[in-house]
């Protein structure tokens, strides 16, 4: 779209300013002083939380060795700053409001009550063998027993690793060794849109013949019973109720780790990406409170899920330092109808919504009709986040559900950020529709010549968006493996973080997200390694190779195109039925959510006369352009291309 004055929403005046930030002149302001001075100005957020010991040093780095520490000598806990400091002031105010996944069923926990909650589960924790720095998986649904878990291990020092409870078996398995968790933690069953998920079945194959395993604890969702193991399984409401609701705090030091989550990459294995206490803390709490205008007593809700990065910082550890009442929302944004949302939003009288793209294009296919069902009248920020949204989209938030009268902040940041790193700030920023907008305070963006490396320097640029100072919410290494953190995110454009994404800034310095430029697809705003697909597609003993590449989905923003190769003596095998097991297999190996959207059974693959996959064109394909391949004639096989381009016509006819 264009990046006229004419595409500009400006702010509008009903909307107030956020109480950080009243006008551009002042964001301009403060923005350079963050820059310029941010020991200074990291300093003064720091102080918003409750520290047993203060800090020595706000920043210490060691850039050659990509290290990083934030509010060094400080000793503080992040449970405590999520519950405990709010009590003589909120104990009856809701903390968590569960809107289960029946319709119209919800449950309000005050902060006393998620205290009481939290420290019988961190006493549970203890029984069972768990220390400051051990690490303790989390499988569960979303559920007000998911939070209190992992308020329980930051409480005692615990480093919680959440897996989404999409992930197979086999996924669970490989994030519980790699971490090394001795407590598992999850629950008989999840519900999601009306569907029941079987995650003890799916936690007892993850941790079959692990000894490493010594605990599960299995959280009752529904009545259903479920296999128990004697000696190792064992029921939390029943080991809740042994338990005392107090429980010691865990003074930790500022970089001692908070939690592990596990994020897909470029190769097979997903990295577990390590984020510590205070620094996170500070960013999570100081980002939901600006970008947000969280003010006291507004109902927030962050429709997405704890599994994934935008749980942890905008469902439980931001919203609940700033004593906010935070929704968990367990359902799907489609059940029982396209209306579910907005239900919600009237019911709880919600005032700040924070949801994905894909799920706003999934409700919008439904039209304008079960939107205007609802009042929404409490409704006063819509947020967007996990891919960028397209225009369309955005003006339909804007002006269908938000009428007008809503700020839309579109964020734009990853699991390794920890937090917001480009967003307008609501009443401030006149925005774009389809763009992140401006900088967060303390962040550098940087637009980077893929070719030369060079920095691109003005306005009216495209390239590899980096990003060139630390800021409080970074992730400080790759659990296990800080080399591998040094080459995934620092190697490609020393000394800038590479955040594996293109930019275009326009001609008003506004970002625009153009989509990951490495191999890495963004579904539905998950994450997701293309080389894991692959792995996935190649374990099964019909498949010789393959290529995955991602298109244009009209729902998930980004679908999986899986190419394969049959081996000789499958070749006879039907198609349809073939389609159908690799599909089981990537479900199997990996997850519901990774399931290939198209498998094109391929005569072959364009590779380079050094073996080298032409990745480029095969996207094209996948996409239905035809044109603009490039010269082709350099490949080992030439005639190949034609071949995917005959059969992808022959399939996909309504594209051409």
């Amino acid at each position: 779209m264009s990046d006229s004055p004419l595409s500009v929403y400006p702010v509008k005046p009903q909307i107030q300013a956020t109480a950080h930030v009243r006008s551009m002149a002042e964001y301009e302001r403060l923005y350079r002083l963050s820059l310029d001075n941010p020991e200074w100005f990291w300093g003064e957020q720091a102080k918003t939380l409750s520290w047993f010991h203060p800090w020595t040093q706000v920043f210490d780095a060691d850039y050659d060795a990509v290290d990083f520490a934030w509010y060094s000598g400080g000793r503080l806990n992040a449970c405590y700053n999520c519950v405990d400091r709010h009590l003589p002031t909120r104990g009856d105010q809701t903390a968590i409001i569960w809107a289960a996944d029946e319709p119209g069923v919800y449950k309000h926990i005050t902060y006393r009550e998620l205290k009481h909650d939290v420290c019988r589960i961190a006493n549970v924790l203890i029984a069972h063998g768990v220390r400051k720095g051990d690490r303790v998986c989390i499988y569960m649904p979303m559920i007000p027993e998911t939070v209190a878990t992992m308020l329980a291990c930051a409480r005692i020092g615990a480093v919680h690793s959440v897996v989404f409870g999409g992930f197979s078996a086999e996924s669970l398995r490989d994030r519980i060794i790699d971490a090394g968790c001795k407590v598992v933690v999850t629950a008989n069953v999840g519900m999601r849109g009306g569907r029941e998920i079987p995650l003890k079945t799916i936690t007892d194959r993850a941790v079959d013949g692990l000894s490493l395993v010594e605990s599960v604890l299995v959280a009752r969702r529904t009545d259903k019973e479920v296999p128990m193991r004697q000696g190792r399984d064992h029921w939390l409401d029943d080991e809740m109720r042994k338990q005392r609701s107090t429980c010691t705090v865990e003074w930790m030091g500022s970089e001692d780790p908070l939690f592990i989550l596990y994020t897909s990459g470029s190769t097979g294995k997903p990295k577990g990406v390590l984020h510590t206490t205070a620094g996170y803390m500070v960013y999570a709490a100081f980002t939901h409170k600006t970008v947000f205008d969280y003010r006291d007593g507004d109902v927030y809700c962050c429709a997405a899920d704890v599994g994934w990065i935008t749980g942890h910082s905008y469902i439980v550890y931001g919203p609940l330092a700033n004593g906010a009442t935070t929704v968990l929302f367990e359902s799907v944004p489609t059940y029982p109808n396209a209306g579910r949302y907005w239900q919600v939003v009237d019911d709880l009288g919600i005032n700040i919504f924070y949801t994905a793209p894909t799920a706003l294009r999934a409700i919008a296919q439904a039209g304008d009709e079960p939107v205007r069902k609802s009042s929404r009248a409490s409704l006063r920020i819509l947020g967007s986040v996990g891919e960028p949204i397209n225009p369309e989209i955005w003006r339909w938030y804007h002006d269908v559900v938000g009428e007008g009268r809503c700020a839309v902040v579109d964020t734009w940041w990853q699991t390794e950020t920890g937090g917001i790193l480009i967003s307008p700030l609501p009443g401030v920023t006149p925005a774009k529709p389809g763009s992140a907008t401006l900088p967060f305070f303390g962040v550098k963006p940087l637009v980077v010549d893929p070719e030369s490396g060079k920095i691109i320097e003005g306005n009216g640029v495209s390239g590899a968006l980096c990003l060139s100072t630390p800021w409080p919410g970074q992730a400080r290494t790759v659990w296990g493996d800080h080399e591998r953190f040094k080459l995934t995110y620092f190697s490609q454009y020393k000394p800038y973080y590479f955040t594996g994404d293109g930019c275009r800034r326009d001609e008003d310095g506004y970002y625009w997200i153009t989509g990951r430029i490495d191999d890495v697809l963004n579904v539905s705003g998950h994450r997701l390694g293309t080389a894991e697909v692959e792995s996935a597609l190649v374990a099964h003993e019909a498949v010789a190779e393959a290529a995955v590449v991602g298109f244009p989905h009209d729902i998930k923003g980004t679908g999986i195109y899986a190419y394969v190769l049959i081996g000789a003596e499958y070749q006879d095998r039907d198609p349809a039925q073939l389609e159908g097991a690799l599909k089981e297999q990537v479900r199997h190996a990996i997850g519901a959510f990774a399931t290939p959207d198209v498998i094109h059974i391929a005569p072959g693959l364009p590779k380079t006369r050094s073996g080298k996959i032409m990745r480029r064109i095969l996207r094209k394909i996948a996409s239905s352009e035809y044109t603009g391949l490039g010269d082709t004639t350099t490949l080992a096989e030439p005639e190949v291309v034609d071949k995917l381009v005959a059969q992808h016509r022959l399939r996909f006819p309504s594209k051409e």
